[in-house]
């Protein structure tokens, strides 16, 4: 079966025998980082990820972290968004999804604590003037709401704007449950929207956008298929029986029960709205650190709660 996963740690392990794959952990703590770097072509296409580097911070109790794991979470993240960002120019944040259902609302909600800058230029002093980075963020919303492509509105964005660097925030699915709202994918290889439920549309990219992309992801979802197919696999090693010789019958259960009429389901924890807040306060204020190194949190804290 096809691992179907937007990490690229998860599906890492398929790319065991293959040239162009390097992989490291690293442990903070409760922390634990992972860098993914795909080198070639033939690992890209076994891994279905584009070539580039992957990096994951996972922490079982993210959504509900602690003062001390919270402000860990916040300066590891600051910390790997500071080596992929560029040193000097405006950035724009584009947080992607559709804000009208909570488990693809992840971006939008990110937006709301991130410290927008690019119009404070006038109206601020002078001694915090001169340490500020502009930033400007935008939620361009999603095709079936718009009727425009999502890249091709951020594309436009761009081309006014024209920041040193785009930063995009979305919803991933992920291969196992207790991926959701404990891992924080950041690449540098950009994001293709909808990607994370199968609707795959034009990518936001280095390519398309003619700047460095980075993609922030956080999972929110897993195929009801892979937890009917892992329910499976462990009945059948609980009753002694091959799973390999089993393989086809499994996956047309699998295809019986999943699809249906309404095709391939997804599935998110009955928490999910104070799941999403939690993990995208924690992002929002990574990301106000990462851009803005100059400022005091306090400062941070401060300006962010007047500008809103």
């Amino acid at each position: 079966m096809q691992i179907r996963t937007d990490l690229a740690m998860e599906s890492r392990h398929l790319a065991e025998n293959i040239q162009g794959v390097n992989c490291k952990t690293i442990r903070h703590g409760a922390i634990e980082e992972t860098h993914v770097i795909i080198e070639s072509d033939e690992a890209a296409e076994a891994l279905s990820k584009a070539k580039g580097t992957y990096i994951t911070l996972s922490c079982e109790g993210m959504w509900q972290a602690d003062v001390a794991e919270r402000s860990a979470l916040m300066h590891a993240l600051s910390s790997v968004l500071k080596g992929l960002l560029p040193p000097f120019g405006d950035i724009l944040i584009i947080g992607l999804g559709n804000r009208h259902i909570t488990a693809d609302a992840l971006g939008s909600r990110v937006l709301e604590g991130i410290l927008v800058t690019r119009h404070m230029k006038n109206v601020i002093s002078d001694s915090i003037q001169g340490r500020l980075r502009g930033v400007c963020a935008v939620a361009p919303g999603v095709l079936g709401i718009t009727g425009i492509e999502t890249a091709e509105m951020v594309k436009g964005v761009v081309e006014h704007t024209r920041p040193a660097a785009l930063i995009a925030i979305d919803a991933l699915a992920a291969r196992e449950a207790n991926r959701i709202c404990t891992t924080i994918q950041v690449t540098d290889t950009g994001i293709l929207p909808g990607s994370g439920v199968g609707n795959h549309r034009l990518g936001i990219t280095r390519e398309t956008m003619g700047i460095p992309v980075i993609a922030i992801g956080v999972p929110m979802v897993v195929y009801a298929s892979v937890i009917a197919r892992d329910g499976l696999s462990m009945l059948l090693d609980d009753m002694g029986m091959d799973q390999e010789a089993h393989e086809p019958a499994i996956e047309a259960l699998v295809k019986k029960i999943s699809a249906r009429e309404l095709g391939d389901m997804v599935v998110t924890p009955r928490e999910v709205d104070v799941l999403v807040g939690r993990v995208a306060s924690i992002i929002a204020e990574g990301l106000n650190m990462a851009l803005q190194p100059r400022l005091s949190e306090e400062e941070i804290s401060l300006l962010t709660h007047d500008s809103m």
